[in-house]
């Protein structure tokens, strides 16, 4: 059971950050950013919207913040790096419109994160508990 609820919170929360990414990504590309400034710049407000609603609301974490926030932007980043290369390919290579590959490129990035939340981030006895 609660791991059900657990899932359904992650993906309430994922959809509120996901929201937050989109919606900066639109203004970003909008005021003339190129897609991979504008997709790192809008990862890096999902990661602090994503990061205060795992920690409360689906994890409920009572580990170190600074070191599970640490974690949590380090293991992120490597979701902005796959993320950034898929949308180089979709978009360079294969003229894929810039917000249709982010949207296609959200699956890979949003499944990849619940892993790492779920099994490295905020896992109890976690190592960055500090």
């Amino acid at each position: 059971m609660k791991s059900k609820k657990e899932l359904i919170t992650y993906i309430i929360s994922g959809g509120i950050t996901t929201g937050v990414n989109y919606v900066l990504y639109a203004g970003l590309l909008f005021a003339g950013l190129p897609y991979l400034a504008a997709n790192s710049a809008a990862w890096a407000g999902a990661v602090l919207t994503a990061y205060g609603l795992n920690r409360r609301w689906v994890f409920h974490s009572k580990n170190h913040v600074a070191g599970e926030l640490a974690s949590f932007a380090a293991l992120r980043f490597i979701t902005l790096l796959v993320e950034n290369i898929l949308l180089w390919l979709l978009i360079s290579r294969l003229e894929a419109a810039p917000f249709s590959a982010k949207i296609a490129v959200s699956i890979v990035t949003v499944t990849g994160n619940y892993l790492l939340c779920k099994f490295g981030i905020f896992r109890k006895g976690a190592v960055c508990n500090g």
